[in-house]
């Protein structure tokens, strides 16, 4: 006997699998991988909330308590979770139109949102939007990213900026006379550096007989496991700091980052206020199901561990998402750069994810006064990297190499994400995307005629006789209005691999005009999907019978 709720996937975290069988030697892999990416994650979560017009310390507790839950609950044994840069445009649009306590509503909402999709067992459903309109989204994101860190690496003083592409654009041109150039050159060196900096560890240099090939050894080794924006961050902010350059830092902007624990508030709730956020809510919710099981992919792929299991990964997120809005954070995904970090650096089991969250927690508890000093400029600089390491660049270059309705795609959601946003580029994106898949598989069924010798029509079905292809049944019906009384008719559906309900009552219509000339209809050879169409829906019986049912009506 099954249960009404068989369908609904168990709540089941990787960990409690993962942490089976459990050795010091898989814990001191974790315990390196976590603190890696602990310390990669902590200039990257100030970066993006303050691209999103929120306090650094938002993105400091959402890496925190949204990556510990997210390890914790995952389905990817290696995912790390936190802030991502494909919200910044979502996060800085959202507080524009409806303020940030309709922010933390929405993230809210959208974490039961997933945790439903997770529940119901909707993960697998994400693997069904098409590549085109994943890379064009993405090449869009990474545009407005770019573009939205223009303001802070040149300098520029703006007081507030708008979230429309264009209208940023025409702000900074209108205050371009407040340029500052040594922010310009600070966010400069930051993004070379960015770029050069794993590049001088690529291969081994030249020896040098002046220093001992021991220390020479140990001190490249070191040297190339810091990440580069720590680097960067690091030796940028001393930089300015000792030569009192006049470029705004996070102090001057958002004041002091409290060292305490975020506090508990609830905002103001309501279901009225719910109702008016049903698109950002859809948005923060599609945005995280899609970038979390992308980046669960791709670790799949890198590492040799157990593949995610999307559902229990959904679930996870939408645990996240509904907590850290009542602790001051903001949305929270799976991000692939800290999590490829995260296997690279030998990360097994979700503790990793776990102690990279309590790695964040223990610098800002312990060292968040520090963070007064770091220039906006050269956090504008790692965000711009992270935007140009986020764009599909080749897949631009190379669209020649694709189908027309590939490019149309592509293009129509890049262009949609930079005019408008990533909701009506996702909506108008798979619109476009259904209609084409609707319009190539009509063109792959066909009505073929065959010749007889005794006056029957006979005629071979190919291909998926469905709503987008009924209209071919037409050329049947009018030769059959074209013939004699008694005729018959024979269609061979041996090649008919599906049948809809609109197909179906295309077939009904057909055996109607049949009848109404006195004639007879046989359908041949019907494969599994088809006979099982006619069974159930009694056509089978009307067939064998004679007699035609009333009017139906396709879907």
């Amino acid at each position: 006997m099954k249960f009404p709720f068989a369908a609904i996937a168990p709540f089941r975290p990787r960990a409690i699998d993962a942490w089976r069988g459990y050795t010091r030697d898989t814990f001191s892999k974790d315990l390196g991988a976590g603190l890696t990416v602990g310390i990669v994650a902590l200039p990257l979560a100030m970066a993006f909330a303050i691209a999103s017009g929120l306090k650094p310390e938002a993105g400091l507790w959402t890496a925190i308590i949204a990556g510990f839950l997210i390890a914790l609950l995952g389905g990817s044994n290696v995912q790390v979770g936190g802030p991502a840069g494909a919200f910044i445009v979502i996060v800085y649009g959202i507080i524009e139109r409806y303020g940030l306590p309709n922010l933390l509503i929405s993230t809210a909402c959208a974490g039961v949102l997933l945790f439903l999709m997770g529940m119901f067992k909707l993960g697998t459903l994400v693997r069904y939007v098409p590549v085109s309109i994943v890379m064009g989204f993405t090449n869009g994101i990474a545009v407005l990213i770019i573009c939205s860190q223009i303001k802070d690496f040149l300098g520029l003083q703006v007081a507030r900026m708008p979230a429309d592409f264009f209208a940023q654009l025409h702000v900074m041109g209108q205050n371009i006379q407040s340029f500052n150039p040594y922010a310009f050159a600070l966010g400069l060196a930051c993004l070379l550096g960015l770029f050069a900096w794993p590049r001088l560890f690529a291969n081994n240099p030249r020896s040098d007989d002046t220093v001992p090939a021991l220390f020479r050894t140990r001190a490249m080794r070191i040297a190339a496991r810091l990440p580069g924006p720590i680097v960067a961050l690091v030796s940028l902010t001393l930089l300015s700091w000792s030569l009192s350059l006049p470029v705004e830092t996070i102090g001057m902007r958002f004041g002091a980052i409290p060292q305490g624990l975020p506090t508990f508030a609830l905002p103001d709730f309501s279901w009225e206020t719910v109702k008016l956020l049903v698109t950002p809510t859809l948005t923060i919710a599609l945005l995280g199901a899609i970038e979390s099981l992308l980046c669960a992919r791709v670790a799949d792929q890198l590492s040799t561990l157990p593949r995610h299991d999307p559902n229990q990964e959904l679930m996870a997120q939408g645990v996240a998402n509904f907590v850290v809005p009542f602790l001051g954070g903001m949305p929270a995904t799976g991000t692939i750069a800290r999590t490829v970090t995260n296997i690279r650096a030998g990360a097994s089991t979700p503790a990793a994810g776990i102690i990279h969250a309590l790695t964040v927690a223990l610098v800002v508890l312990a060292a968040a006064p520090l963070a007064l000093h770091v220039p906006l400029a050269a956090l504008a600089g790692i965000l711009v990297f992270v935007g140009w390491n986020m764009g599909e660049w080749r897949a631009l270059v190379h669209l020649r190499q694709h189908t027309s309705h590939y490019r149309i795609l592509m293009l129509g959601t890049f262009f949609l994400t930079v005019v408008f946003d990533l909701t009506v580029a996702m909506e108008v994106g798979l619109a476009v995307a259904c209609g084409l898949f609707v319009r190539r598989m009509s063109a792959l069924f066909s009505v073929e005629r065959v010749a007889a010798e005794d006056g029957t029509l006979a005629y071979k079905l190919f291909g998926a006789l469905f709503f987008g292809a009924v209209a071919k049944i037409d050329t049947v019906v009018q030769a059959v209005e074209d013939s004699p009384q008694g005729v018959v008719v024979v269609l061979d559906a041996v090649h008919l691999v599906l049948l809809d309900t609109s197909g179906l009552d295309a077939l009904r219509q057909l055996h109607r005009s049949v009848l109404r000339r006195g004639g007879t209809l046989r359908i041949e050879s019907v494969q599994a999907q088809p006979r099982a169409m006619f069974e159930k829906s009694g056509f089978q019986r009307e067939l064998s019978t004679g007699v035609a049912a009333g009017a139906g009506h396709g879907a």
